[in-house]
Formats: C-alpha cells, sequence, structure tokens
C-alpha cells in the first residue's frame, strides 16, 4: 500500500515508521521525553523488519535521544538509503552527552548547523523531507525559517520540507510555500482536527500523522493500573499528554476503545491494524508514523498495509460510537 505525495509526485509507504522511541531516554531538567530504555541491536532488527514488510518511510528527528535514533536509523539503513524516504525534524537544542534539552532554537543560521549533524548522524547527504520541529510561530519570526527551508531544497541538500504542527495558522503560512510537502499532525481515534484535515486537503499536503496509536493507547494492551518505568514519557505529566494520566492509562479512553474494539478488529485486522486503517479512512493523503522499536511491532504495523483503509460502514459506526 502507497501514498504519493500531491505537490512532488514522490511515493512512500502508506505506513512509516516512527523513531522517536528507538533513541532511547532523554530529558528536559528531570522531566523523561524518551520512551524507555531501548536495545539498538532490537532497534536495528525492527529497522531491518520494517523495510522487509514494505515500510519505506522512517521519521525522527534530531532530538529524539539527543541524537540517538538518527544515528541508530543511519547505521540500520547503510546500503539501503536508495529504497527510503528519509524525515527528520530540527529546532530543539541538546546536549548529546547528557542527552539534556535545552530549549527551542529560531535562529535561521542554526538550520544549517542542525543540518550537518543530522545528515553525518544519518549517513547521508541529503533528507528527503526536513521537517520543523516548533509547535508555533508568528508569520514575522516564521518566515525566515522558509526562506532558508526553500534555499536548502533550490541546493538539493533536502528535497523538500514540512511542519510539525497543528496550529492552523502555521499550517496556512506554510502552504503557501512550492516546497513544503507535508504537515506533521496529531490523528487517531481520540484526536482529530478536522480543520487541520481540510487544510491539508485544500493544500494538497500530505498528512503525516504523530501519536497515531495514542502512544500505545491503541495498542490494546494497556490496562488500568499499568505502569512505566522512570525514563518512559508516559509515567510522567507534560502538559500535552492527555492518553495516560499519573502514569496510568486514561480511563475513559480506554472506555471508549472497548466499545470500537469489536468493530476495529472486524475482517481480522488487530486491534492496532484496525485503528491504522480508521487513519487511512479518514482521506488520501494520511500517512501514520506508528513508534516502533521491536521487530514484532514493525511486523503488525507493516501488516495493517495489507488490510488498508477500513470498510466505509465500519468506518461510520466507529465514527459515530466514538462522537456520542
Amino acid at each position: 500500500m502507497k501514498r504519493v505525495i500531491p505537490r512532488d509526485g514522490r511515493e512512500l509507504s502508506a505506513a512509516g515508521m516512527g523513531c522517536w522511541a528507538i533513541g532511547g531516554p532523554f530529558w528536559e531538567g528531570k522531566t523523561a521525553l524518551g520512551w524507555g530504555e531501548v536495545d539498538d541491536a532490537e532497534s536495528t532488527r525492527a529497522v531491518h523488519a520494517a523495510l522487509e514488510h514494505g515500510v519505506t518511510f522512517f521519521d525522527t528527528a534530531d532530538v529524539y535521544g539527543a541524537g540517538h535514533s538518527e544515528r541508530v536509523l543511519g547505521a540500520a539503513l547503510t546500503g539501503r538509503r536508495q529504497d527510503v524516504f528519509i524525515a527528520t525534524k530540527f529546532g530543539n537544542r541538546f546536549d548529546e552527552s547528557t542527552r539534556q534539552t535545552h530549549g527551542l532554537e529560531r535562529d535561521p543560521a542554526y538550520i544549517r548547523r542542525a543540518l550537518d549533524a543530522s545528515l553525518q548522524r544519518l549517513q547521508t547527504d541529503y533528507i528527503d523531507l526536513y521537517q520543523i520541529h516548533i509547535w508555533s510561530m508568528a508569520k514575522e519570526e516564521a518566515e525566515p525559517i522558509l526562506d532558508e527551508l526553500d534555499t536548502l531544497v533550490h541546493e538539493g541538500r533536502i528535497l523538500s520540507w514540512g511542519w510539525s504542527t497543528d496550529d492552523h495558522a502555521c499550517i496556512r503560512l506554510a502552504s503557501e510555500r512550492r516546497s513544503c510537502v507535508s504537515i506533521q499532525n496529531a490523528l487517531n481515534l481520540f484526536h482529530r482536527d478536522r480543520t487541520v484535515q481540510k487544510l491539508c486537503v485544500d493544500g494538497r499536503l500530505a498528512s503525516i500523522n504523530r501519536s497515531p496509536l495514542a502512544m500505545g493507547l491503541l495498542s490494546g494492551k494497556y490496562t488500568a493500573g499499568h505502569s512505566f518505568e522512570g525514563s518512559d514519557i508516559r509515567q510522567g505529566n507534560v502538559d500535552w499528554m492527555n492518553y495516560f494520566e499519573n502514569g496510568e492509562p486514561n480511563a475513559a479512553l480506554l472506555e471508549k476503545l472497548g466499545a470500537v474494539r469489536e468493530l476495529l478488529t472486524s475482517s481480522g485486522r488487530s486491534v492496532v491494524q484496525g485503528a491504522l486503517g480508521w487513519i487511512w479512512s479518514v482521506n488520501d493523503l494520511t500517512v501514520p508514523i506508528p513508534g516502533i522499536r521491536t521487530v514484532d511491532q514493525a511486523e503488525e504495523n507493516a501488516r495493517a498495509m495489507e488490510y488498508g483503509p477500513l470498510e466505509q460502514s465500519v468506518f461510520e459506526e466507529v465514527n459515530r460510537i466514538l462522537e456520542e
């Protein structure tokens, strides 16, 4: 199953591999921002399994694991660069040695330094999709950054750029630039901003979907009382987290999942595969990027592409139940 980026015609797999988790632990002060400890060898096997099952799109960011995600991904893709579509992001200052983040960086001159570092860690000489990793900026603050991104496209160091944001004004601003081809936005069964999707459709921008499995809640494996290790972002209370509260699954969302579980697993799908199928049913621009750090996760997520979108009647019934 494939998707095509409307603005430039490039093709990529309909599901990508989100590479936040394979970066391992990193922090902002004492606040965990990673997904717990990881096994780099298993992460590498997961990348290879994803490739073997048709995934060609890999999404990471320089800040994930304070550079470690890019390093693991770059090494895992050795010899396969021509077969894959790599997206990464910039906008966060961090220290690789301490794995600490140090806030946002909006200076346009910083972009080239960040890109050089990402290219080195990813072991490549170009990025397919370079994304702004800053939630929101005013027009006067953003335009010099967008100008620099356009220049990098002209130079061939990046092939296109996008913005990881759900801010409607920022999406409108980005859509005015031809070199912008995508918006990375939150989309899952529990979160659907119809305005964001309309802006993507109207602008013919690929809708790259972060948190497609609600940070794991839609895997179906977490129940009330589950707890996470201290270096897992889900055990804390970052201000934007609503899928987990005080380290436990959101009870109301677990109830919603229970109400649609049978529908999601119709036609032999797993819960995960049903949740991804729901996203593909939203429109033909959606590209979910579920986080993966094990071979089993890579295989299950990739096989969702064999099922494709939910049947329209199932999609509509799921929506009806969730909106009651």
